[in-house]
């Protein structure tokens, strides 16, 4: 974690992950901001990163991908250029990914968002709402 804070909690049959940012083995892979430093193509991979990280906090919770019941809710930011309205089409790194990855269980509620900043200059983060057996 950046600052102070858990990445993930489960209370009952759900788990709430912190918002995770495109960190591969540490290293911000996409910063900067979408429609300007980066593609709508860069912060929809951004995306797939981040949802890949929320699945790893679940994992670290559950010890296992198997005991998901569901994707619930998927909330998505993007860091995002003056005129950039494509959010939407960003997250959908995420939620497609949840798609190939669980079938009809991945399908979710969501809200993608454009931020004027996120931390560390990320391009994109995601949190998620996941239930769980």
């Amino acid at each position: 974690p950046v600052a102070v804070y858990a990445p993930g909690v489960q209370v009952g049959n759900f788990i709430y992950t912190s918002g995770q940012i495109p960190l591969v083995n540490g290293e911000l892979k996409f910063k900067g901001k979408v429609g300007k430093e980066l593609t709508m193509e860069e912060g929809y991979e951004a995306a797939k990163i981040c949802a890949l990280n929320c699945l790893g906090v679940a994992k670290s919770l559950l010890g296992s991908l198997d005991k998901i019941e569901r994707i619930v809710k998927v909330t998505g930011f993007v860091n995002s250029a003056p005129g950039f309205t494509s959010q939407p089409k960003v997250i959908d790194g995420a939620s497609e990914l949840l798609g190939e990855i669980f079938g009809e269980k991945g399908r979710h509620a969501r809200s993608a968002v454009g931020v004027a900043e996120l931390p560390v200059d990320a391009a994109v983060e995601v949190e998620m709402i996941i239930q769980v057996k």
